[in-house]
């Protein structure tokens, strides 16, 4: 039996700093990152759909607009946090080190998990692109 899965990307824009980082990105920077969101449904609705493409931009596209885009993402550990958020108060203090890596899981287990609450839909995967070469990802066991 098969499972029915849509894919839905979405572009934001934002800085961070990997901290402890070895190398170039220790240092403030951004992207133009995409994200892909995968999601399932143990059912399709009456229309043969997972869910409407337009209902994961409102919630879960939209978040990450409000949220993320065109704002710095900081670790609450890095010594930055104290600092940053006093000279640009748009900067989002956020409770892990903001790799790509870090940045799927949390969007995987604690955003879309919420804001998906009583749509019967699951992001079973997140995918966050840095550059057109650099993606990682986060899926659900």
């Amino acid at each position: 039996m098969g499972i029915y899965q849509v894919i839905r990307r979405h572009e934001i824009h934002c800085g961070h700093r990997v901290h402890l980082h070895e190398g170039a990105c220790k240092n403030l920077h951004g992207h133009s990152y995409v994200v892909h969101f995968y999601c399932q449904a143990p059912d399709l609705d009456p229309l043969g759909r997972v869910i409407d493409f337009g209902v994961i931009k409102v919630l879960l596209c939209k978040w990450l607009d409000e949220n993320f885009d065109h704002r710095t993402l900081i670790w609450q550990n890095d010594p930055f946090a104290i600092s940053l958020p006093q000279i640009d108060p748009s900067v989002v203090i956020v409770p892990f080190n903001p790799t790509a890596e870090n940045i799927a899981r949390y969007i995987c287990e604690i955003i879309a998990p919420i804001q998906l609450t009583n749509t019967g839909v699951t992001v079973t995967k997140v995918i966050v692109e840095e550059t057109g070469n650099c993606r990682a990802s986060y899926e659900l066991n």
